[in-house]
This record gives structure tokens, C-alpha cells and sequence, in this order.
């Protein structure tokens, strides 16, 4: 059974929940982050990790068990198992403010997904990010505020900007220099496209 939506509750900073998960979507708790499940009134299909920090361990919920010692994030855990599982659209919480460099294998993961054909939304205290691999999307009209993007890996080809104050067409983006960093929504959609490469891209909540 393939699911809509995984949303997925790391054991980062909790900012609340801007969207509840709908009947039917996968909700996975990657180990401490079911104490954000807790406060947000959620009930997880699934907790899993190596529970190095989460020890009092919930009986009536089910759970899969990894070693400390792994090549996965408890996150990036729980990103397999919904891939697994048929998700296409992801929901992240919890997965940045605490470790910085939990914050970058969270943005990483967002590429991760985007390779793979799916779509990742990871929710900090202001904004959301996102990540495009060779794909194009429309941020949803703001009166205003701020988008940025950037280049995630090698230099992204024909990156596309139309409906921002800073409109941009075919245009290169380096890793190395922030150019499309703090563009400004002018109250109507903003479409983004990149034909070769991928970038993430971070806007207002919804």
C-alpha cells in the first residue's frame, strides 16, 4: 500500500506544525522525535532509530531498531523506509536549529529525494525548504516576502526565474556565490525551473 504523504518528526528544534497529516499518510517518528509527535497530538505509525535519545520507549507504538553505529541519520532512516513504502511527498520536522551539521545532512536529504523522484519540505522556525533536480515548481503568491535559492552540488544550467523581483532566465548558479539568495515575492506566483542540476530553495511558511 503506497501512501500520499510521509511526514516524518526528527529530534531537532520543534517549531509546531503549519500542516496535520491527512488520513492515510505514513508518519514516522525518527527516534527523539517522538516527543514532537507528543506535543503536536500526533500518533506515529512507526518509531525507529538507534534511540540514543529517546530511552523511555513508547510499548503501544511499533518500532524497528538500528545500531548506533550506521551510515544513516535516523532521519535519513525513516526517508528510505517512506520511499519504501511508495511516498512521493515528504514532510520534515524537527530537522534544523539544534546541530548544524544535522541541519546540513537534513538539506542533503532534500536533494536525496529530489534525485529519486520525489519531493521534500523540511520546516524551520520561518520558512520551509525544498529541493529541484532538473525540475521546475511555482511558490504560491505572497503580497510579500522573501525566496532564496541556491546551487546544491556541482554548478545548476538553466535556472529560471519568473514572478520574483529578481526574475532570472537560462541563467548558471555556482555553489560558490549566493546570487539567488533574498528575491522578493511582488504578489503573484513565483515559477522556478532548472533543466541541469539541482538547487534548494527556501520560502515563507504556508
Amino acid at each position: 500500500m503506497s501512501h500520499p504523504a510521509c511526514f516524518i518528526f526528527g529530534a531537532g528544534p520543534f517549531f509546531g506544525l503549519p500542516l496535520s497529516p491527512a488520513p492515510g499518510d505514513l508518519v514516522l517518528a525518527a527516534d527523539g522525535g517522538y516527543r514532537h509527535c507528543q506535543a503536536a497530538g500526533v500518533v506515529p505509525d512507526l518509531l525507529m532509530g538507534d534511540f540514543d535519545s529517546l530511552s523511555d520507549l513508547p510499548p503501544e507504538v511499533p518500532r524497528l531498531t538500528f545500531p548506533v553505529e550506521k551510515d544513516d541519520t535516523d532521519t535519513m532512516l525513516a526517508i528510505k523506509y517512506g520511499l519504501d513504502q511508495g511516498c512521493r511527498t515528504f514532510h520534515l520536522f524537527g530537522g534544523t536549529g539544534g546541530r548544524m551539521d544535522h541541519t546540513l545532512a537534513n538539506l542533503q536529504a532534500l536533494a536525496y529525494l529530489a534525485q529519486r523522484g520525489a519531493r521534500g519540505f523540511l520546516y524551520d522556525e520561518s520558512g520551509v525548504f525544498t529541493a529541484l533536480w532538473n525540475d521546475s515548481i511555482t511558490l504560491p503568491a505572497h503580497q510579500e516576502g522573501i525566496f532564496s535559492l541556491f546551487c546544491l552540488g556541482p554548478e545548476a544550467h538553466g535556472v529560471t526565474i519568473r514572478g520574483g523581483q529578481y526574475p532570472l532566465e537560462g541563467a548558471d548558479l555556482s555553489p560558490f556565490f549566493p546570487l539567488g539568495v533574498s528575491n522578493h515575492f511582488q504578489g503573484q506566483p513565483v515559477e522556478i525551473q532548472v533543466t541541469d542540476g539541482c538547487l534548494l530553495i527556501c520560502q515563507p511558511l504556508p
